[in-house]
């Protein structure tokens, strides 16, 4: 399925409009690690254990997103747009 941040595709035209889609992941990490990830982030410096967490998080609300677009009969999602917030 197409997928993008476009809001137009360079050869295609939109047929119809289906509706909102979206795609929801809620994600925690162990006590323990967060207070290890507190200390690294005090010194500066990418916390590694986070940004695969958010990957991981970001890949799987693209999936639930695909999901629900093919269950209403969709061949595209343009306009797609990510938010991370903390909770």
């Amino acid at each position: 399925m197409l997928m993008t941040t476009s809001e137009q595709v360079a050869g295609k035209r939109v047929v119809r409009s289906i509706g909102l889609v979206w795609g929801s992941v809620v994600r925690t990490r162990h006590i323990g690690r967060d207070i290890l990830a507190g200390l690294k982030n005090l010194v500066g410096g990418e916390v590694k254990g986070y940004s695969e967490l958010l990957d991981r998080a970001r890949q799987e609300a693209i999936y639930r997103m695909e999901e629900q677009a093919r269950r209403m009969g969709a061949n595209a999602v343009i306009g797609v747009r990510f938010a991370t917030s903390q909770l």
